[in-house]
């Protein structure tokens, strides 16, 4: 079984940065994609939000909103992604979800329990 546990949340002022860190235990397949949600306050489940996405081949998207501000980035020998968040805005603020996913054999879909970031003066 594998678990996926986030660290790195916490109370930062507008304009500061945090680092979000991913680590899975138990076996993880090559060929998986590593992305970071967040769901706001007052969101269902259903509306959570893809904010970034990084392929095992290194390539990386990103959500509008956090173009330019924050960089994904994952280390596939240790099982580990990151979220480096810079220039943060209270609209940043909701708790963050990392989420392996891998589609063909043996295809999983693991998430995190998410850690909560609040961007707050």
């Amino acid at each position: 079984q594998v678990r996926l546990v986030e660290s790195g949340g916490g109370l930062v002022q507008p304009g500061g940065s945090l680092r979000l860190s991913c680590a899975a235990s138990g076996r993880i397949f090559s060929m998986s994609t590593m992305g970071w949600y967040r769901q706001a306050p007052g969101k269902q489940r259903e509306q959570r939000e893809l904010v970034a996405s990084i392929s095992s081949g290194g390539s990386a998207n990103y959500a509008d909103s956090v173009k330019g501000r924050f960089t994904i980035s994952r280390d596939n020998a240790n099982n580990t992604m990151y979220l480096q968040m810079n220039s943060l805005k209270p609209e940043d603020t909701a708790v963050y979800y990392c989420r392996f996913t891998r589609t063909r054999f043996p295809a999983y879909d693991y998430w995190g329990q998410g850690t909560q970031v609040t961007v707050s003066s």
